[in-house]
């Protein structure tokens, strides 16, 4: 699609594009393709030849992230407790999210921030939980439909220390935090930094939000964000570890859209899947047909700005003190559970390396025989001495 509609939408969207839309774009049209140089492959089992074209590895490419999702969840194994992990969704109000589109680096670190301090705030106070809780957010800005709809998943282990650090504390089971509590706080402290923001002229407004510019005007449009409600939900426990770690290779490394829910390109536009939540059964699952301008328009809405990471870990999982904190706590939970349904829990085990190569018709591994560099010519590969 981009590479076959890309250049002609380049040119008529001439100025309007960021430098990082025009580096997303360029580097999936590139990616898999012999610009990038690749290697020559040969199959050990059925001796069949392949050639292999290198990745582009950006962050929004659709077939590039598998593998990174993979690197990382295996760095990720580690840090895994047998406790329950609940999964909490804070998502911001439609009117936000346009403000959040003029100025992505500032909204969505605030999303971040205001969402994790909302979650150690809740979960320390004794009313609710009382304990030094840890967290890991993840950023997506997108809804199934493409549109502009930012909003963190956070995995939460079900429980922290204590104030003093000795002993575990546990939430009830099957419910971790109210989502009311959660909704009311996240609400008041993120608008109360978005204030602070516009005072000292971090955000900037364009077009229809042009107005906005003016602390007065901008003070008057928030007062109706102060009484709707904000959308923030918990769902159930996962079922153990390994659960935690499908899910997070679903969502760490997700881009706006796959490849596996494009169903056609023709004359008509780019029809793909997508759910709608407000529906139920069967008729939640639909199809859209969009025009390949407002396909494209629609997945560049999703480009983050360079340098923004969208997975942060908070609390006892930050990075500066996880090691520690988590040594620690499986000291305490030692002492309550038995060794043996422990050792069932947390040892998922390394997942087993594997090769980076595999034949596309009998599975074997491939060996490289030629690598060649961009845009350099593919020699062919070296002929197989003959019986004589």
């Amino acid at each position: 699609m981009f590479r076959t509609h890309g250049p002609d939408w380049r040119n008529a969207q001439q100025g309007h594009l960021s430098l990082g839309q025009l580096k997303v774009m360029s580097a999936i049209e590139q990616c898999r393709s012999a610009a990038l140089g690749g290697h020559v492959l040969r199959c050990e089992g059925c001796g069949q030849d392949q050639i292999a074209y290198n990745s582009c590895r950006n962050r929004h490419c659709p077939k590039c992230q598998a593998s990174a999702a993979q690197r990382w969840l295996q760095a990720r194994q580690a840090d895994l407790l047998p406790v329950d992990y609940y999964h909490v969704v804070f998502t911001l109000p439609a009117p936000i999210s346009a403000i959040a589109y003029q100025n992505k680096a500032v909204l969505y670190a605030l999303l971040f921030d205001v969402a994790a301090e909302t979650l150690l705030t809740i979960a320390a106070d004794p009313k609710h939980l009382g304990a030094s809780i840890g967290a890991t957010l993840v950023l997506h800005t997108w809804g199934s439909a493409l549109t502009h709809h930012p909003h963190v998943h956070g995995i939460v282990p079900g429980g922290g220390l204590s104030p003093g650090g000795e002993r575990w504390v546990a939430c009830k089971p099957g419910f971790f935090l109210s989502v009311r509590v959660l909704s009311r706080l996240f609400r008041r402290r993120f608008l109360e930094a978005l204030t602070q923001a516009h005072r000292s002229h971090r955000l900037r407004f364009f077009g229809e939000l042009a107005a906005l510019a003016d602390a007065h005007v901008f003070a008057d449009w928030l007062c109706p964000l102060r009484q709707c409600e904000w959308v923030v939900y918990a769902k159930r426990p996962f079922a153990g570890p390994e659960a935690v770690l499908a899910y997070l290779s679903r969502y760490t490394h997700r881009v706006a859209i796959s490849n596996s829910r494009l169903l056609a390109m023709d004359e008509r536009g780019v029809t793909f899947r997508w759910k709608d939540y407000r529906a139920e059964g069967r008729t939640r699952h639909k199809t859209m047909t969009l025009d390949v301008d407002e396909f494209m328009r629609r997945f560049l809405l999703h480009v983050l700005p360079a340098g923004l990471h969208r997975i942060r870990h908070y609390g006892f999982l930050a990075n500066g003190n996880r090691t520690v904190k988590l040594r620690r706590i499986r000291e305490l939970l030692v002492q309550e559970v038995d060794a043996a349904a422990q050792t069932s829990s947390v040892d998922v085990g390394p997942c087993p390396a594997q090769p980076a190569f595999l034949c596309t018709h009998c599975g074997a591994p491939m060996i490289v025989l030629l690598t060649f560099a961009r845009g350099q010519p593919i020699r062919a590969p070296p002929q197989r001495a003959q019986a004589p």
